[in-house]
């Protein structure tokens, strides 16, 4: 039977994986419809005001499931990670305090002029209430990435009497991986965001090619694809630099390398063996991964024996995670880039290939973002806070059966609950966006002049 340990992480994996397709989809959602209503209020094109109430309505679904399971997954800090908790709660706990301060605050008081204040306020303040929540989940990103990169990087900090106490709050928050691991999420939910779209425009264009509201939603996502996947590509490999500096037993794992060795090969594919410390079946390209690590061609790459033991990742699961990551990413690019091609050659509304293409790439990113934070945290093990306390340091003395059970009824509960509202999302984006209810133009320019005059009779004489 699994033990205790085993199973809190399992259950803390279960949730938080469910936790964060919601909010990186909520980011780039968030954007995409400040965009969408800065073009209406630039053109004054109904279209956009129409897949701005499509999207509308899929952002509050999306957003309210990533507060309820963002809520749940923040309890098991103090039921299954005690000690973490009491060691780290004079860093995390402040930067969640500000998460809240600032996101939350930003989020909660314009949601609801965002949501329901389109017929009820003038346009102008409505594009601010949609600016505010949009810099809302972006400030939260920051937040809380800048809590997980110090998990990752600690920084700005001494230890007394076992408990970790700031000396610097820039150097804490500001910590070296922060910078990248930022821009790499926040490029990752705009990429995750650009797909679904780009997903729903062609599922609308192979339905109706004529269809305005899917053609500008497909070009928006696939101009999205086409500069922010190469984008991404250079990101993640600057923070594969920075992982090579201040965590090289996680490269070592995602990368295979048992050896420490000079222009090290990449491994394409194989079946890393912890046991037997080798890579099974390895198919490799010479020199090319210390190439792409260190940018020499004869780099010295350290391998996994140079660390003890007991302080290694399971390279096992690591390196999978990350080609599942890479791959996808390739082939979001390798999409970005036949859109291009489609464009320049007239065909991006006609080409059913690209369509159906970009129909299966809908859930990439959040697959990429799945198998992206699986190797940042399977790769940090055995440490919670790298270099300072063990995950087998960090957990509440709780029975394994107490935790087999609250998993299970997570996994019965979530389940049935984000599954439903999995499939209503699915549905919404399945209605045809021109017939997304559209508010009086008019009254919108007008900024409420005009049902001033519908209820005054006089006022039209």
């Amino acid at each position: 039977m699994l033990d205790a340990e085993i199973l809190a992480r399992i259950q803390f994996a279960f949730t938080v994986s469910f936790h964060i397709i919601f909010p990186s989809f909520t980011i780039g959602l968030a954007s995409f419809l400040f965009v969408l209503e800065a073009q209406w209020l630039r053109t004054r094109d109904d279209t956009y005001l129409a897949l701005y109430k499509f999207w509308l309505k899929i952002f509050a679904l999306a957003f309210g499931m990533g507060v309820v399971s963002g809520i749940v997954m923040s309890y098991q800090f103090g039921t299954n990670w005690g000690p973490f908790s009491e060691f780290t709660g004079g860093v995390i706990g402040p930067l969640m305090a500000y998460e809240v301060l600032s996101a939350f605050f930003l989020e909660a008081g314009f949601l609801g002029i965002m949501l329901f204040g389109l017929n009820r306020v003038g346009p102008k303040l409505h594009f601010l209430a949609t600016t505010m929540v949009a810099v809302g989940t972006l400030f939260s990103a920051f937040w809380i990435l800048s809590a997980n990169s110090w998990m990752q990087t600690p920084d700005g900090f001494v230890i007394e009497n076992g408990r970790a106490v700031v000396t610097s709050w820039i150097d804490a928050i500001f910590n070296p991986s922060f910078p990248y691991r930022l821009v790499h999420m926040v490029l990752a939910a705009y990429l995750t965001t650009a797909f679904v779209v780009g997903a729903v425009g062609a599922w609308h264009l192979l339905r109706d090619r004529e269809n305005r509201a899917a053609r500008i939603m497909f070009s928006m996502a696939m101009w999205m694809a086409a500069i922010v996947a190469p984008i991404q590509i250079v990101a993640g490999d600057m923070h594969g630099l920075n992982t090579l500096e201040h965590q090289p037993a996680k490269v070592a794992a995602m990368e295979g390398h048992f050896e420490t060795q000079n222009g090290a090969p990449l491994i394409l594919f194989g079946l890393p063996d912890m046991k037997a410390e080798e890579t099974r079946y390895a198919i490799e390209i010479p020199k090319l991964g210390s190439m792409i690590l260190t940018h020499d061609w004869d780099g010295k790459i350290t391998g996994l024996k140079d660390f003890a033991p007991e302080d290694r990742p399971n390279a096992t699961i690591v390196f999978w995670t990350f080609r599942i990551m890479v791959g996808v990413g390739v082939l979001m690019a390798l999409l970005g880039i036949a859109s291009l091609i489609a464009r320049f050659r007239h065909k991006l509304y006609d080409c059913k290939y690209l369509h159906r293409f970009a129909l299966i790439m809908g859930p990439s990113g959040f697959v990429a973002i799945l198998a992206g934070w699986f190797t940042t945290e399977i790769g940090r093990q055995p440490w919670v806070v790298y270099g300072f306390m063990r995950t087998s340091e960090a957990g509440s003395p709780v029975t394994a059966t107490a935790i087999a059970g609250s998993l299970l009824a997570f996994v019965v509960v979530y389940s049935i609950v984000f599954g439903v509202g999995t499939a209503y999302i699915i549905r919404a984006m399945n209605h045809d966006p021109r017939k997304a209810h559209v508010p009086s133009g008019e009254f919108l320019r007008a900024g409420g002049r005009q049902l001033a005059a519908h209820n005054n009779p006089q006022a039209g004489e």
